[in-house]
């Protein structure tokens, strides 16, 4: 090990993780595969891989009643995970699984949350026609005790307590590194604005969602302290499938550039990171002092990313355009809990989308990244759709590092990890398997397997509470740093291409 850790270019070393099946512990809180599993992992294992990511849904956890968590499942599950020599990136997933099309899997909130709903609707996310999204809590009610006398920031904070609490001795052991603390619907810290329960469709713009009563309320406060009681939410944004041309909101010189419209997009996208930022401290007080490294997601919204208005970045909670950077302040928040920023669509290309969305997904993750690796935190991702091609996996590895390997010690940029979605038997078909190990040993820069990669640190305090104008000043455009063409460890081309 001594020998290894002095490789100069041990510190090219990418890991590499993979998300695990969505049922793999089903909604009933059973365990039914561990055979097949256990083969899968023994695959990975030999295959490189560093370990494996989980949801961990508090659907299946908490469903029984409040405060009545039952671990039973996910311990038998992380004890197999720890037997085959993997570790493990747990998501403390307080958000709807499924429920969108082509979805095989559906595992909503517990029911006595969703009960609470019935009575009052208003705990859910709602679009402007009062639809609501039962996906997720809306962050209206983080602060409000209506869940038997608990807030939900409270319901999230005692579930971690108890995870910390049931899964001490893996926690001891060194197994989970990572704890991605799930923040909004899909566990990405945005608002749910493109729903395909509610006829969105790609590449609409999506809906606003802050129309329950709790963040009308809020936004009338924000309006009326700063002297303009009479403003209200939009009313002009369009429904989910207008282009931003449709609307009077997005189009050119459309409200979201009046005084008006950029006290509201500051307004949405400030609670966004209030919300982010309050229940990091509370991952932060469950698990300090543990050997893990707390993570957010954040969503990769690629289309309409080269339209002036970015309008579905926008209706998400990301307040970014050509002059305003709506993604470095959430990474100027995570760095005071040592928070990781995880990001999607690392495996898309510009040109693999159709022309009308106006997609960037190329410069998002270039904007994205840069913004972390500025605000000197760790930056790690996921691919957004499975992909068993050279040119998906090409795409990650540029990104993994944009300016290649350094055989001497450091490169210049490097990611902290990435997340491979999805272990499933297409994944494990010999002729996909084959290139995905080719791609694990260019993640790791051609060495071979190490786990003192892997280790983490034990988890800081977190540092005092940024003050918004100070997470503000981040909204400052930067230039993002430069990317080569194509990464120096490409896969090759294979017959599956």
């Amino acid at each position: 090990m001594a020998s290894k850790s002095r490789n100069p270019k041990l510190a090219n070393y990418v890991p590499l993780y993979v998300m695990l099946q969505l049922g793999v512990v089903t909604r009933e809180n059973e365990f039914p595969d561990q055979e097949n599993l256990e083969k899968q992992l023994k695959e990975l294992k030999a295959a490189g891989v560093d370990g494996v990511m989980v949801d961990v849904w508090w659907g299946i956890i908490e469903a029984k009643g409040p405060k009545q968590y039952d671990w039973s499942s996910y311990k038998k599950l992380f004890q197999l995970v720890q037997k085959c020599g993997l570790r493990i990136q747990a998501i403390m997933s307080f958000h709807q699984c499924g429920g969108n099309v082509g979805d095989a899997v559906y595992i909503p909130i517990p029911d006595w949350a969703l009960a609470v709903g019935e009575q009052d609707p208003d705990i859910f996310y709602t679009n402007r026609s009062g639809t609501g999204d039962k996906e997720y809590l809306s962050l209206g009610v983080d602060n409000l005790p209506l869940f038997g006398g608990r807030t939900a920031v409270e319901m999230y904070s005692d579930y971690m307590k108890s995870f910390r609490e049931n899964m001490s001795d893996i926690l001891e052991a060194g197994t989970i590194v990572d704890i991605e603390v799930g923040l909004g619907p899909a566990g990405e810290l945005r608002y749910p604005s493109y729903p395909e329960t509610q006829g969105w469709k790609f590449p609409g713009i999506g809906e606003f969602q802050c129309y329950d009563k709790y963040l009308r309320k809020d936004f009338k406060e924000a309006a009326t302290k700063a002297g303009h009681p009479e403003w209200d939410l939009p009313d002009d944004a369009g429904t989910y499938n207008d282009t931003p041309e449709k609307t009077g909101f997005f189009r050119s010189n459309g409200t979201y550039q009046t005084e008006k419209g950029k006290f509201f997009l500051t307004w949405y996208s400030n609670k966004l990171l209030d919300h982010g930022d309050q229940i990091l401290e509370e991952a932060n007080k469950a698990f300090l002092g543990c050997k893990v490294k707390l993570a957010a997601k954040v969503s990769g919204i690629h289309w309409w990313y080269k339209d002036k208005s970015h309008a579905c970045e926008l209706t998400s909670g990301y307040y970014n355009l050509n002059d305003r950077d709506g993604y470095r302040p959430i990474a100027r928040m995570l760095s005071r809990h040592y928070g990781t920023l995880n990001f999607t669509c690392l495996e898309m290309r510009d040109a693999d989308q159709s022309a009308e969305a106006k997609s960037g997904p190329q410069e998002l993750v270039q904007q994205v990244l840069s913004g972390g690796w500025t605000e000197n935190i760790d930056v790690a991702g996921e691919n957004a759709l499975s992909r068993y091609d050279a040119a998906g996996y090409n795409q990650i590895l540029l990104n993994a590092r944009p300016n290649g390997v350094n055989q001497n010690g450091p490169p210049k940029l490097k990611m902290a990890g990435v997340t491979y979605l999805r272990l499933s038997d297409e994944l494990l078909e010999p002729k996909n398997f084959s290139i995905f190990k080719t791609f694990v040993k260019k993640m790791h820069a051609d060495l071979d397997y190490s786990r003192e990669v892997t280790d983490v640190a034990l988890l800081q305090r977190s540092k005092p509470k940024i003050p918004i104008n100070k997470l503000l000043d981040a909204t400052k455009p930067i230039k993002p740093f430069p990317w080569d063409e194509e990464t120096d460890m490409g896969v090759g081309v294979t017959s599956a291409d």
